[in-house]
């Protein structure tokens, strides 16, 4: 008889290097598993990219969900995995991040009685508005195995009472990732790929609450504007808001490059040669971080505290963006070091508890 499989649910573009190392982990230690792409992420530079650049095992299934509502999106995941899931009848579902085919995966592996990892558990910005916390705090309801990144995130779980002993501290899945393909990450390649001749910025924005209010965008392009006028600013534009942004003249500075989202090397080697960073991501304020890259986080709140306290990172307002990123250039940034655990180990470790959980089991 067939082993049943631990089966990764993957869906969207940070999922992929969180994913990689936890799966090589574990195919090291002869685990059976199964990888599926739910493709909430479809087009080659948010996701398939990924596959080729982070060696990944091509997904064994791939659900072609597509682009939808947050409604429609997350039922289309759960109909197709209810499906697969009665199929093949999972040892372990493992889930990533936040991303609407996480919450997916967990609410119909806890309907039919399969268990749930949850990889980088704990995290919250205590913000309800936001969609991501809303399928943070269901999926860790819902999950037996809840692997966090750092202490902060423990100490959430504890106080939402989360059974201690479910609770795993193993450092960031995602470091490990760009800690092996360092090397790759050549800030001269990307001088050559968009003829860099003196400092630049680069700048990502995706999150509703700044894409989705045509009046708050203007607001937005005005203050990259001026980012601009004190050094050149690339901006891979995530489809989410980019029609908003360019409507409102984002690409009418002589000083904005404008790019499509690019591939994982692609894009952590243009991060690296950058002075600094203004994002709403969560991932870019971990990879930030590591690469020691000021990070200007445009958001009233992380679920990455310890980005600021052991990072680049800065929480900043459209008011401070500018004389914050004007202190960086004054070289105003200040050297917090490296969170605990972020060592290029973490997969290991996850895939050393699943294994004897398995085992137990």
């Amino acid at each position: 008889m067939t082993t049943s499989p631990v089966v990764h649910i993957t869906g969207a573009r940070p999922n992929f290097p969180k994913a990689a190392p936890v799966i090589a982990a574990l195919a090291r230690r002869g685990v059976p598993q199964l990888l599926v792409h739910t493709g909430q992420h479809y087009d080659d530079a948010m996701s398939d990219v990924f596959f080729r650049q982070l060696s990944l095992p091509q997904p064994d299934v791939n659900l072609g969900v597509g682009s939808g509502s947050h409604a429609e999106q997350t039922a289309k995941v759960m109909v197709a995995l209810e499906q697969l899931f009665l199929e093949r009848q999972p040892r372990l579902v493992v889930v990533y991040g936040d991303v609407n085919s996480t919450v997916a995966a967990s609410l119909v592996a806890a309907k039919l009685h399969l268990p749930v990892a949850h990889v980088e558990a704990g995290l919250r910005s205590f913000d309800r508005t936001m969609p991501e916390e809303v399928n943070r705090v269901v999926t860790d309801a819902l999950a037996d195995l809840l692997f966090t990144t750092s202490p902060d995130a423990n100490s959430h779980l504890g106080t939402e009472g989360v059974d201690a002993g479910r609770v795993h501290l193993v450092g960031n899945p995602m470091i490990d990732t760009l800690l092996a393909n360092l090397e790759a990450f050549d800030a001269d390649a990307a001088r050559t790929e968009w003829s860099i001749e003196s400092d630049y910025a680069v700048a990502t924005l995706h999150r509703p609450a700044n894409v989705d209010d045509p009046d708050l965008v203007s607001i937005i392009v005005e203050r990259l504007h001026q980012v601009a006028d004190r050094l050149a600013l690339f901006i891979p534009l995530h489809p989410r808001g980019r029609a908003r942004l360019v409507a409102a003249g984002l690409d009418e500075h002589p000083n904005v490059t404008i790019t499509d989202p690019l591939g994982y090397v692609e894009f952590m080697s243009l991060v690296r040669g950058a002075r600094a960073v203004v994002t709403d991501s969560g991932g870019v304020q971990e990879e930030t971080t590591i690469l020691g890259v000021p990070c200007l986080t445009l958001r009233p709140n992380t679920e990455r505290p310890v980005t600021i306290t052991h990072g680049t990172n800065e929480l900043v307002t459209l008011d401070t963006v500018v004389p914050a990123l004007e202190r960086v250039l004054a070289g105003g940034d200040e050297d917090r070091g490296t969170p605990p655990l972020w060592d290029g180990r973490a997969g290991e470790r996850i895939a050393r508890v699943i294994d004897g959980w398995l085992r137990d089991r």
